[in-house]
């Protein structure tokens, strides 16, 4: 096992943690902003020009597809974190890496490394040895 593949690995675990963090927060802004469309917030004034209700609805909606979308990606950021740090599921962080890339800028520079530390010969060896001993 080379230590400085193992302090890569552990680093790129912790940064996992971080910027799932990130996405649940962001996440949480597209749902404030979907609540403000639909109640009518967003436009106040009783001479506002706010769009007719259905509008705000497709908003509304919009917005919780895309919480529900970023919670969802933040969570499994968060289990290829837990399975960076216990060297499982190689293919499964390379994927959520590859998903991660849309989430610029962080998320962005995160996957790119991820993908080039995951795709190191020894690297791919610690994740056969653990595989191997599990």
């Amino acid at each position: 096992m080379n230590d400085e593949d193992i302090q890569h690995l552990n680093l790129l675990s912790t940064f996992h943690y971080i910027v799932a963090g990130l996405m649940a927060l962001v996440s949480c802004m597209y749902m404030i902003f979907g609540y403000a469309i639909v109640s009518g917030r967003y436009f106040p004034g009783p001479n506002s020009a706010a769009p007719p209700p259905f509008v705000a609805w497709i908003f509304g909606v919009t917005t919780a597809v895309a919480t529900v979308v970023g919670w969802t990606l933040a969570i499994c950021v968060v289990i290829a974190a837990r399975k960076l740090r216990s060297r499982a599921g190689r293919i499964f962080c390379m994927v959520v890496a590859a998903i991660e890339c849309t989430f610029t800028p962080f998320g962005t520079v995160l996957g790119v490394f991820t993908i080039i530390v995951l795709n190191k010969n020894s690297v791919k060896q610690i994740f056969a040895q653990q595989t191997a001993t599990s």
